[in-house]
């Protein structure tokens, strides 16, 4: 009897854990189940972001490293210089390969941005490429050297064709360097440019204080505001949401037309301020960092604002009058105790400024002067006017990296998991 019994316990356990295996199984396919439908409905949102977000921002980064001028336009020079070794000047058959290149692509409209490309390291090279070709029109010779010396006598030196083989380099490291204000030189060196000569690192750091200060003046606005909102009675309070609002509904570019308005030297400001009396001359507040400061926080201001209100709505009123009846001071009870229940706002609306400064250009440029451009506005030239989108490339390579940096960074101090954004 007893082994009969042992026999149906050990069949009972055996059955209950089988039970529970298959419950787990059956669980884990529901999960995946579950995790399939929810891929299949965001998949849409997640198309959509790589065809209108990431896949443009990666072909930006790529040609930060890609060279395709030269060797799309020259594309025989560009092997022979490969097998050049940089000793001397190449041979006689390089010369002629040049020489019938160069009016090939002239005559297909190719050369400007060949020319274009080798500026880029000198600016004689764009005048001698564009000379050469001209005078290569309906030529012909049976010494091709001795022709191109003639026309110029720099196709002679040693570091006209270096500079023709490193434009024949894909990928290269050029614009990279030239966005930190570093370059390659003729022994083949990184060196950093003069101070005079820095124009990128500058930008950078002058983005990164602009952004920053932006950020602080808007917080210091923001808290008194968003207060004031969470805690005035519902009419009142939908009343200034109202004025908070009423930006977002508003042109960026009218807003920041309207401070042009107001802030230059006849403007609203300054007639109101001799008025009263307090300026005896109209105050310079464009063309500066002033009117960049002050038209950036009147634009940045709602973000800041928004992120601190959605936390301290959300605070109940009970825990300062409970701090109070204990004994504590209002302004101790609402340091100790209140503030410290709003920096999940007062985190996400600096993060959301400040990151939303680094990028910023219309303001700068209109109110700004010629000291105060960000790094926004000299991609800007580099696309528009210089049409140099390597460099480009490479100074927004540059400014994703830093928020990347930034954003690690704060959420290592903070946790970017505790913010609120509403």
């Amino acid at each position: 009897m007893n082994v009969t019994i042992s026999a149906s316990v050990g069949g009972s356990s055996c059955a209950d854990e089988q039970g529970k295996a298959e419950q787990a199984r059956s669980y884990r396919q529901a999960q995946r189940r579950e995790s399939r439908k929810a891929l299949l409905l965001a998949a849409p949102l997640l198309l959509f972001l790589l065809i209108t977000f990431i896949t443009p921002i990666g072909i930006l980064l790529m040609r930060s490293v890609q060279n395709p001028e030269l060797p799309g336009a020259l594309p025989n020079l560009t092997r022979a210089l490969q097998q050049w070794d940089e000793a001397g000047t190449p041979g006689t058959d390089t010369y002629a390969v040049l020489a019938h290149e160069l009016v090939q692509a002239s005559d297909k409209d190719e050369l400007g941005a060949v020319a274009r490309r080798l500026n880029f390291y000198n600016p004689q090279m764009r005048s001698l490429l564009l000379k050469t070709a001209r005078h290569l029109n309906n030529k012909d010779s049976q010494d091709w050297r001795a022709t191109l010396l003639g026309i110029d006598a720099r196709w002679g030196d040693q570091e006209t064709w270096r500079l023709l083989k490193r434009a024949a380099h894909s990928p290269t490291p050029d614009y990279l360097l030239s966005a930190v204000d570093s370059k390659v030189d003729s022994s083949g060196d990184v060196v950093s440019l003069p101070v005079e000569e820095s124009v990128y690192l500058t930008a950078f750091s002058r983005t990164v204080w602009i952004s920053a200060s932006v950020t602080l003046i808007c917080l210091l606005l923001a808290y008194p505001v968003a207060w004031l909102l969470a805690n005035l009675p519902a009419r009142q309070s939908n009343r200034l949401m109202l004025l908070v609002i009423v930006p977002f509904w508003t042109s960026l570019l009218v807003r920041t037309t309207a401070w042009y308005v107001l802030l230059q030297p006849n403007g609203v400001v300054n007639n109101l301020l001799s008025g009263l009396g307090l300026v005896s001359q109209p105050l310079h507040l464009m063309f500066n960092r002033t009117g960049v400061l002050i038209g950036m926080t009147h634009i940045m201001l709602p973000f800041m604002i928004l992120a601190i209100y959605s936390v301290m709505k959300g605070i109940p009123p009970v825990y300062l009058r409970a701090a109070q009846s204990l004994g504590a001071r209002p302004l101790s009870a609402f340091v100790r105790i209140y503030v410290p229940q709003t920096l999940a706002g007062v985190g996400a609306g600096c993060f959301l400024v400040f990151v939303l400064s680094l990028g910023y250009y219309i303001t700068p440029a209109l109110l700004g002067g010629a000291g105060d451009e960000m790094i926004s506005q000299l991609i800007s030239v580099q696309t528009n006017q210089q049409l140099n989108w390597g460099l480009a490339g490479a100074l927004s390579a540059y400014l994703v990296i830093f928020t990347s940096i930034f954003y690690f960074i704060f959420n290592r101090l903070v946790g970017i998991d505790r913010l609120r954004f509403g």
